[in-house]
């Protein structure tokens, strides 16, 4: 297989230095989001799980004095397991968030780097290797048993 000029790829034309910063910082802004919507996540998933334990624990002491489980206590008792399962899957969001994360610092560092070039008075830019997997969680719906991490 022969490539003649037109197939070979050109390098990419240089971004202005301000749009390249301009860029960067929409990059660091949507990071930082990020890392506030995990540490809401961790917050809301603590009082929660607190929340449900607490009730879980209620129940089994209305039950161990002896009162009788009804059907109706029993699906109470059954939904609650099924929302303690489903705050469980808080870390396919929290792996999913880092992974994003770091996809946005990657292409941040990456603008710098190109943006700034030799001119950078810290001199060259590291850029930390870019996540391999396009995707680090591949469940799509919260049911107990279906989760594959990594």
């Amino acid at each position: 297989m022969s490539y003649d000029d037109e197939s070979v790829a050109s390098p990419p034309p240089e971004m202005p230095l301000l749009l390249a910063a301009e860029l960067q910082d929409h990059l660091m802004t949507a990071s930082n989001d990020l890392e506030r919507l995990q540490r809401l996540l961790d917050d809301a998933c603590v009082v929660l799980m607190d929340g449900f334990h607490g009730t879980a624990g209620q129940l089994g002491e209305v039950i161990d004095l002896g009162h009788e489980v009804t059907p109706h206590l029993q699906a109470v008792r059954q939904t609650l397991y099924k929302t303690v399962t489903a705050l469980q899957f808080q870390d396919m969001a929290t792996q999913l968030i880092a992974h994003t994360n770091k996809r946005l610092r990657n292409c941040a560092d990456q603008i710098a780097r190109d943006a700034l070039g030799d001119d950078d008075p810290d001199g060259a830019a590291v850029v930390d290797e870019a996540p391999m997997k396009p995707n680090p969680v591949t469940q799509d719906e919260v049911d107990a048993g279906s989760v594959e991490l990594f």
